[in-house]
């Protein structure tokens, strides 16, 4: 039995990053909003990320000036919006002379034209040339810029194989990018907005001067009136234009796989390597979850489904060579405890390889005249999720009238209500005001939910208070809070996006987990 809901003025198909930062600045601009998001929040994409607001120093390279440029604003606005779940960043960039590079890039190749005995390498000047742009691109105010090191004798070159002798170390930032996702929704939701996970559009059509959109979730088959819709599926981007929404349009997505390989912690300090490869690639290896190291990422074309998008064991080696390269201690299969995969929705630009294929994001408004608008969004990184989400309703303004301006640049996400400088202060607090909290469970607490760790602990005054302990500091409380706040269903939701406890729960707890929320979340 289908029933008929209240007209919205925007559907939104998709809960990913851009699906609910859209979400989230129309909900704020005083529109009807409704967002169908077929599994969890987060589910593909948005959290399969190298976990990095960054203005993608390599794009450089390939002269994406504009979309650098972009980022690199956005960056700063990003981490004052949520100290809790971003954080500044330094990064060691090592440099030998003996490096060798890709030579079939647009500076590649500019540099081999004009200085051709530099085939193949990159000078110091021009590395340190790159970042001084870098510095100065977006206008910084809260990162410290580049600066040479010296790596002998220093804590970042001990892990370093002893050929490295210098580097350069530079800012970026760092992201809960499952965190941020779930935010932005709950944002959205706080402002008005209607999100509905586990809820799949099965069906989009226009129909005088609304979109009727038919969707399938927990309460059945549903009808759905709007004045338009988004459609920001992700790498189902493509899909949901031609077979959901029946289009005929000719634009394409380009699906690229990119993998990660998590190990034990490989290092004692807390700064980021940025590793370059004599293929064009490049790696990072990134302090991880306090006690593990993040590596990452591969590129390759992926055709299969995006939920089949899995970390090969050709991919595991490849990242284990790469960061060899480097520390002295080679990375082997045996070191890597977990390893996870996301499929990156490109705008098909005809690029000949996964690596040089655009990341800048398109927006395309299909209007007719008199007709309701769709809008499709293609690509996009998730350090310009919010600058997105304020283009695609620029687009979409002249078909909601009414509509309210920008607001999103100044405005912080649930938990990040204090500036960027005070994290470890509200870490010390909260270990203060709750002293059964070890110090790793403490900052683990302000790290996913800020100040809203305060009322997820309450009125607790021992571990006992806060119900059920499932292991690796997570209590029945936090476990509520997800279920009842954050739309978390099902055992992944929990240890694998929300949170990355996975890491830590043996599989008995991860079936304690799973039983609970199957009588408490349905």
């Amino acid at each position: 039995m289908t029933t008929t809901t209240e007209p919205v003025d925007l559907f939104v198909i998709g809960g990913g990053v851009n699906g609910c930062g859209i979400a989230r600045d129309a909900a704020g601009r005083g529109l009807r909003v409704r967002l169908a998001e077929m599994g969890d929040l987060a589910q593909a994409t948005s959290s399969a990320s190298t976990k990095l607001f960054h203005g993608g120093l390599r794009y450089l390279e390939y002269l994406e000036i504009h979309l650098v440029r972009e980022a690199l604003r956005e960056r700063e606005v990003l981490i004052r919006a949520m100290p809790h779940i971003s954080w500044p960043m330094r990064f060691v960039l090592p440099y030998s002379a003996e490096m060798r590079f890709e030579s079939d890039t647009p500076v590649s190749k500019l540099l081999g034209t004009v200085m051709p005995w530099m085939k193949g390498r990159r000078p110091s000047w021009m590395i340190r040339s790159g970042l001084f742009l870098y510095d100065h691109l977006g206008g910084q105010t809260l990162l410290p810029g580049t600066k040479r090191l010296d790596l002998r004798g220093s804590p970042e070159g001990v892990p370093l194989k002893d050929e490295f002798l210098h580097a350069f170390e530079y800012s970026d930032g760092w992201v809960q990018d499952a965190r941020l996702v779930v935010l932005n929704a709950r944002d959205a939701e706080a402002r008005g907005a209607d999100i509905r996970v586990r809820t799949k559009v099965i069906e989009a059509r226009r129909d005088g001067g609304y979109w009727r959109i038919v969707t399938e979730g927990p309460e059945g088959r549903e009808e759905h009136l709007a004045r338009a819709v988004v459609n920001a599926g992700g790498p189902w981007v493509e899909q949901v234009l031609k077979g959901t929404m029946g289009s005929d349009s000719r634009e394409h997505v380009r699906l690229v796989r990119g993998s990660h390989i998590v190990t034990r912690k490989l290092y004692d300090h807390d700064k980021c390597y940025f590793f370059q490869g004599a293929d064009g690639r490049i790696i990072f290896a990134i302090p991880y979850e306090q006690d593990f190291t993040l590596i990452g990422t591969t590129e390759a074309t992926h055709e299969a489904s995006p939920l089949e998008a899995r970390c090969s064991d050709e991919e595991r080696d490849y990242l284990c060579a790469f960061a060899s390269q480097y520390f002295k201690r080679p990375v082997t299969a045996e070191d890597v405890v977990w390893t996870y995969s996301g499929v990156r929705p490109l705008y098909e630009d005809g690029a000949k390889s996964a690596t040089a294929a655009t990341r800048e994001y398109v927006l395309s408004l299909d209007a007719p005249k008199g007709q309701p608008a769709a809008l499709h969004v293609f690509g996009g990184k998730i350090t310009t999720y919010r600058r997105l989400a304020e283009d695609a309703l620029d687009k979409l303004r002249p078909h909601l009238p009414g509509m309210a301006g920008p607001w999103t640049k100044e405005a912080h996400l649930p938990g990040g209500d204090f500036p960027v400088e005070q994290v470890q202060a509200k870490i010390a607090q909260l270990g203060r005001e709750y002293p059964f909290l070890s110090a790793k469970w403490a900052e683990r607490m302000i790290r996913h939910y800020g100040t809203e760790a305060w009322e997820i602990l309450a009125d607790a005054r021992s571990v006992g208070d806060l119900g059920q302990d499932f292991g690796a500091t997570l209590s029945e409380a936090e476990l509520r809070w997800l279920v009842e706040k954050e739309w978390a269903r099902g055992v992944d939701d929990v240890i694998w996006r929300r949170t990355k406890l996975g890491l830590r729960l043996t599989p008995e707890q991860v079936q304690s987990v799973a039983a609970w929320l199957e009588e408490h979340a349905g």
